[in-house]
């Protein structure tokens, strides 16, 4: 709903950009802020304080969006809340990521049990699109999709964001296992992405979506992060921060800090004001299912390949290496996937 909110207290356009860029820049970059905040966390006390900081977080969110945010008063749940809908979609997507970190895992991708458990998922999946589409207040109005600026958005959102996740935990991973990184060095590795972004999201990227149009500039973004992802991929066992992780860091940040807030600027353009708090609830929705779903897939397929390495005697180091390569290589292409999408479903002039 926060970009709701943006859109109705920025209605100028160039203020609009400007806010939406703090918003991407906060969303996005969250990642690696919070894996220096976790690894000093971590380092300093324990693991376990990584979850209870979350706590005085959100309190002081809530406390200051009482005190900032303008009282206005919405349909509420006077109307009916979609309980359905909420557990048919929730339970396929749960379901959808046990079935690929546990079955797909453990037994193969095409083994009776993960198909089982997939074909289960995507009839949950099936039952929450009926469920909308006969609801008398369903919770995703399936209107919202025949927006073309919307529909792309999302799609574009769920692909971008599962290949940037991948980057972020597999490659912790990676400085952690092979490069013998502490946590508190893993976050500062990762401070790159969050400066770099940070200072395009807020002070440049409105005035370069103005010139260029929000479509240049979320290609353009979207580029810089699978060039990344790419990088990352020829990271070698013995590699070095400044040769191997650096420039990931710094294009992974570059390209975050130009896509996601055009990415945002699209979405939010292509909702009628009276859904513009539904097109903000359902680009942050699929961000998360983006998110998790890329996540399971590339940790899973990362573990696979280190397996059969390993199997082939390859050393530990190696085989690790190997699998992460993998994930790499695939999440470059989800990011790919999420350029043409970009290119075929947007305008020149969007």
């Amino acid at each position: 709903m926060i970009l709701g909110v943006i859109v109705t207290l920025f209605p100028e356009p160039r203020e609009m950009a400007k806010a939406i860029g703090v918003y991407a820049f906060v969303a996005s970059a969250g990642g690696a802020v919070g894996l220096l905040a976790g690894g000093i966390l971590t380092q300093a006390i324990n693991w376990h304080w990584i979850f209870f900081v979350n706590l005085p977080i959100g309190v002081a969110t809530a406390v200051l969006a009482l005190r900032v945010v303008p009282r206005d008063r919405g349909t509420g749940l006077g109307q009916g809340a979609d309980v359905p809908g909420a557990l048919l979609v929730t339970g396929a997507m749960m379901l959808g990521v046990f079935t690929i970190v546990k079955p797909a895992a453990e037994d193969g991708w095409l083994a009776g049990r993960t198909l089982a458990f997939g074909a289960v998922a995507v009839a949950l999946l099936a039952g929450f699109v009926v469920r909308q589409l006969t609801a008398r207040n369903p919770l995703m109005p399936l209107r919202i999709l025949a927006a073309r600026k919307v529909a792309a958005a999302n799609l574009i959102q769920v692909l971008s964001v599962a290949g940037m996740f991948g980057m972020f935990f597999l490659g912790a991973l990676y400085l952690r296992l092979i490069l013998g990184y502490s946590p508190l060095q893993i976050g500062l590795a990762f401070l790159p992405v969050a400066v770099v972004m940070g200072t395009l999201s807020v002070r440049y990227t409105d005035r370069l979506t103005a010139r260029f149009g929000a479509r240049a500039t979320l290609i353009a973004g979207l580029v810089l992060i699978a060039t990344a992802l790419l990088l990352f991929a020829q990271a070698p066992v013995h590699g070095g921060y400044a040769l191997h992780v650096l420039p990931v860091a710094l294009l992974m940040g570059a390209g975050a800090g130009l896509a996601f807030p055009a990415l945002m600027t699209v979405a939010m353009a292509g909702a009628t004001p009276a859904d513009a708090g539904l097109a903000s609830g359902l680009v942050n929705t699929t961000a998360q299912v983006g998110g998790a779903l890329g996540l399971a897939v590339l940790a899973t397929v990362s573990a696979g390949r280190t397996s059969a390495l390993a199997a082939r005697g390859e050393g530990t180091a190696a085989a690790l290496t190997g699998g992460y390569h993998l994930a790499f290589w695939i999440a470059a292409g989800l990011v790919t996937a999420a350029i043409a999408v970009a290119g075929a479903m947007l305008r020149p002039g969007d």
